[in-house]
């Protein structure tokens, strides 16, 4: 079956999301979180802020004071605890993340002040509530701040900090099994002969298995025969997903899916209308979601990118696996064939406004996908851009 863009990455989401299995849990320390899926609901320990608290250094007033000229009756520091209260044509000296006294309802920046001895004139109006944050207004005691299904980001490690979580019950990263196939592949560190080519698909998917939150397991490479391959693919179905690269298209010895249908696999869809990565294949076995990745690199690349890595997020744990698309523009024209969906090698611009294509040769141009730091996507009813048009873009 041949779907297109849209069609293809709805399919996925939508079957390994009606059938993905719970995955199991482990507690980790937090800093061990980081990357990982969160399994539980983390809940605030006390109000946040757990007092009313300063937002800028200055000074604590009543803001019924203003215009006025006060008395400076003290000072506090974050940390400390004023031990009296302002009163009248008073005011406190407040540094940022200070206690708000008691009596105070607003505080002025010192830019704002002159002041003179024990002396300070405010020259401004004041509103109560101005420069301090109110108890609990960030999170309330017992309420939910991170949930489960939550990717674990350095924000996040902060707040299981600021709650005091030293350790986080958190989902078991998924095991992918990485197939490669192919007569012509010999392992990285053997010298090819003129007509082989060393095995880099293996490594590229294992480092963006990595990034989606998946522990990698490289298997041996698979022959083009029929035992060689049955006998590897059944070992990867022990894995939680597996990911075969090459052996999908039309050729006599591509016989991935002659295998899978041996098997008793389900075919979700065999063709996408994408370039690179037309002859994808997407299914499930014996209780096992599978995708027969194309062998050309940047095929390999794209289609984990696009499709794969969605499964692999979705049976990790997360709640969603959104394709985050940007826009930028263009710095020079492009021009395509129209009816499918390309990713295209790019580079975007320091500051990421603007996107140019990377000049390559085509899906085996390893060299030029480790230039680009981005994909340009295009529309395949769209056959031009002119260059300062906004195009969606895809980060590597």
């Amino acid at each position: 079956m041949t779907l297109n863009f849209e069609h293809a990455r709805a399919c996925v989401l939508r079957e390994v999301s009606a059938a993905r299995p719970t995955p199991a849990t482990e507690q980790v320390s937090a800093l061990e979180a980081a990357g990982r899926v969160l399994a539980e609901t983390i809940l605030a320990d006390r109000d946040y802020p757990p007092f009313p608290r300063a937002a800028r250094d200055g000074f604590a007033i009543r803001a019924a004071d203003v215009p006025g000229d006060l008395r400076v009756i003290g000072e506090v520091r974050a940390g400390e605890l004023y031990p009296g209260s302002v009163g009248a044509d008073e005011a406190v000296e407040i540094m940022t993340g200070a206690p708000l006294p008691t009596g105070a309802d607003a505080v002025v920046m010192v830019e704002h002040t002159e002041r003179e001895g024990n002396r300070v004139r405010v020259g401004r109006v004041m509103i109560a509530g101005e420069n301090f944050g109110t108890q609990g207004q960030e999170a309330r005691s017992g309420e939910a701040v991170l949930h489960a299904g939550q990717r674990l980001g350095f924000a996040q490690i902060a707040m299981l900090a600021m709650v005091g979580r030293e350790c986080a019950e958190v989902y078991r990263k998924p095991r992918v099994a990485i197939l490669p196939t192919g007569d012509e592949i010999v392992e990285a560190g053997v010298t090819p002969e003129r007509f082989q080519i060393r095995n880099s698909n293996a490594w590229s998917m294992a480092v963006q298995v990595g990034r989606a939150g998946g522990d990698p397991l490289i298997l041996p490479i698979a022959r083009d025969n029929y035992e060689s391959t049955r006998g590897l693919v059944e070992q990867g179905l022990d894995a939680d997903l597996l990911l075969l690269s090459g052996g999908v298209s039309a050729g006599k010895y591509d016989i991935v899916e002659r295998v899978m249908a041996d098997l008793g696999a389900e075919f979700f869809f065999d063709r996408v209308l994408i370039q690179p990565g037309q002859p994808l294949v997407f299914g499930k076995v014996r209780g096992k979601f599978f995708f027969g990745l194309p062998g050309n690199p940047a095929s390999t690349m794209v289609t984990f990118e696009v499709f794969a890595r969605a499964a692999l997020e979705l049976l990790g744990g997360a709640q969603e696996a959104p394709l985050r698309l940007l826009q930028a523009q263009l710095a020079k024209d492009l021009r395509q064939k129209t009816g499918l969906t390309r990713f295209l090698p790019a580079q975007v611009s320091a500051d990421g406004s603007t996107v140019a294509p990377e000049p390559w040769q085509g899906s085996g141009d390893v060299a030029a996908l480790s230039r680009a730091n981005a994909f340009l996507v295009t529309d395949p009813d769209r056959e031009s851009w002119a260059s300062g048009d906004m195009i969606r873009i895809l980060l590597k």
